[in-house]
């Protein structure tokens, strides 16, 4: 299976939708439409050519633990070399520190391109990236001078390790402990489980993010404090001393995702450094775990390119009966399957999903600049909401789409799909444990309700219900779909009430609504989106542009869209309105019969 980046649509989503040349200069970096467009193709180029092959045999090969070290899957290693070396890891990375600063709108394509050209292989970066993000924020001078610049340039990579086997979604459940010494540094003791990229022979060290407890730590998640424990620990000149006391006790056999490593790991007295205040541990992860969590979505959005990609190239070949309405390809001895319409609406699925990701992708990306990189306090904070709300929302629809996707790609290919030489099924398998990490997809409907909604009685919600609203007002080129989408707004608004008021009323409501509450608004969300997309396609084909089919393509896309896919939106309205009691009633003894 070959991949190629989307360029043509990722051009239509950064300049057509969102002017990603006026959010540079809001933003104040210098980067023109020109710039941003040569960055991309790059950016395809790489992909394709140095990452795309990687991907199979990763999956054949995997990891392995010798002698206590990881031995990553063959190409990975040079692979990686050049990835740091053209200066990849360093695009957002802080100027300071040798980053070269560019917003999260334009890397957030080069990232999607990377997680459809190999999850695995991206997966050792991604994580650092959030590490340099957390040690900015909240790292001492000393320790930004010892380790972001080499962390920012790809050098170094970072790890987040939080989980431990009793501690998972439940942080005030850990056992990892961190005491004082007297020079200012702490020594760990405990284990961390499914840890991502924590040992790999891609670099000479990791930083590894480390949840832990000191002593006197008040119980739960109030006690938990940060800490820095390097690999390798780092001489006053800079160069590296010897092995710190952490190590990979075991690789974990995993459903998929085999090139990456991930870890058992045992921290045996290791040396590490406080990040932040002690006992403000969980804060200071956090700034860590929204970009993790907007990356994890990127990953669903690149399964789901990659698996759409597949599934139109073997729909364009395989031949296999013959059309409904007579043959279409009568000078063979069947027609191409992508006549069916079955095979259709499954690649239609596939293509609205996917583009209606990559344009909440970076409508979300945009919030994250602005909340980091605004001159003006409101807007910044006007981002921050914004970006707080939609980030559980990215993570768990674009992953949940992500396995839709995916499986729809092994459906298409028949038995073809379901054996390994064509690729799909490892698609199906590296795309599972993105509905799990980074805070299971049910614990991201759990944040959206209590902790989005909830917490602020529904006013950010609301604000992007109105601002969506706009939208459709200066939608006036295509009016059917603009009424359509302007009744699931309005109908949106009320839900959210409802769902207000029942929570209010019984908490158990809360857990009862939240996944299709979650569904629900992805679904209208990605309907506003789709009909801007239809009205800025149906302005480019007024004003007669030379690229009339790729415009005509987003019509339909759009049409398809909301007659065949927001429909399922009436489906988790119906679910939730059932309310708890369905769910709670049964006893648990009685679940047996």
């Amino acid at each position: 299976m070959n991949y190629r980046a989307p360029l043509r649509d990722m051009r239509f989503v950064l300049h057509e939708l969102f002017d990603v040349q006026g959010h540079c200069q809001q933003l104040d970096n210098g980067l023109d439409r020109e710039t941003i467009d040569g960055v991309l193709e790059e950016a395809a180029r790489f992909a394709a050519e140095v990452v795309a092959p990687l991907n199979r045999n990763s999956d054949e090969q995997g990891c392995r633990l010798q002698d206590g070290e990881v031995i990553t899957p063959d190409g990975f290693r040079q692979a990686y070399r050049q990835y740091a070396g053209q200066g990849w890891a360093s695009m957002t990375g802080p100027l300071a520190f040798g980053g070269q600063g560019l917003p999260q709108m334009v890397a957030a394509s080069f990232h999607e391109m990377l997680m459809s050209a190999s999850l695995a292989f991206r997966a050792y970066s991604g994580l650092t990236e959030g590490t340099v993000l957390a040690l900015d924020h909240h790292g001492s001078a000393a320790l930004k001078q010892t380790y972001l610049a080499r962390l920012v340039s790809g050098e170094w990579t970072g790890t987040m390790c939080l989980t431990e086997p009793q501690a998972g979604t439940d942080l005030a459940l850990l056992r990892t402990r961190a005491r004082p010494e007297a020079d200012g540094s702490y020594r760990l003791d405990g284990s961390k489980i499914f840890i991502t990229g924590g040992d790999q022979d891609l670099t000479d060290n990791i930083i590894h993010l480390v949840l832990a407890r000191l002593a006197d730590a008040p119980p739960g998640v109030k006690g938990i404090s940060l800490f820095l424990v390097p690999k390798r620990l780092v001489n006053g000149d800079g160069s590296l001393g010897e092995r710190n006391a952490v190590s990979c006790g075991a690789l974990e056999h995993k459903m998929g995702l085999k090139g990456a490593s991930t870890c058992v790991m045992n921290f045996d007295g290791a040396r590490g450094w406080l990040v932040g205040e002690a006992n403000q541990g969980l804060a200071c992860m956090f700034t860590m775990m929204n970009d993790a969590r907007f990356q994890v979505g990127l990953q669903g959005l690149g399964i789901a390119e990659a698996a759409f990609q597949g599934g139109l190239a073997y729909a364009r070949e395989r031949l296999q009966s013959r059309a409904l309405g007579g043959p279409a390809a009568p000078d063979k001895p069947a027609d191409p399957i992508i006549v069916h319409p079955d095979v259709r609406r499954m690649l239609l699925t596939q293509k609205t999903l996917s583009e209606g990701c990559r344009m909440l992708a970076a409508y979300s990306a945009r919030q994250l600049d602005l909340e980091h990189g605004a001159v003006d306090a409101d807007t910044r904070q006007a981002a921050a909401r914004r970006a707080a709300l939609l980030i559980p929302i990215v993570k768990a629809f674009f992953t949940d789409c992500g396995q839709e996707v995916a499986s729809l790609g092994v459906q298409l290919y028949g038995g073809h799909g379901y054996i390994r030489e064509w690729g799909m099924e490892q698609l199906m398998r590296d795309s599972r444990i993105t509905q799990l990490y980074e805070g299971t997809n049910g614990i991201q409907a759990l944040d959206l309700i209590r902790r989005k909604v909830l917490g602020d009685g529904g006013a950010e919600l609301n604000a992007l219900i109105d601002e969506l609203a706009t939208q459709v007002d200066q939608a006036g080129a295509v009016p059917e779909l603009a009424e359509r989408v302007a009744a699931r707004l309005e109908e949106w608004r009320a839900l959210t009430d409802t769902v207000l008021q029942a929570c209010r009323r019984d908490p158990q409501e809360i857990g009862a609504m939240s996944v299709d509450f979650l569904a629900y608004s992805a679904y209208v969300v990605l309907a506003a989106l789709w009909l801007q997309a239809a009205s800025t396609a149906s302005s480019a084909l007024a004003a007669g542009s030379g690229e009339a089919a790729f415009y005509r393509a987003k019509l339909t896309a759009a049409d398809f869209y909301l007659r065949r896919i927001l429909p399922r939106a009436d489906a988790h309205r119906e679910a939730l309105l059932a309310g708890a009691g369905c769910l709670m009633s049964l006893p648990e003894d009685d679940f047996a019969f």
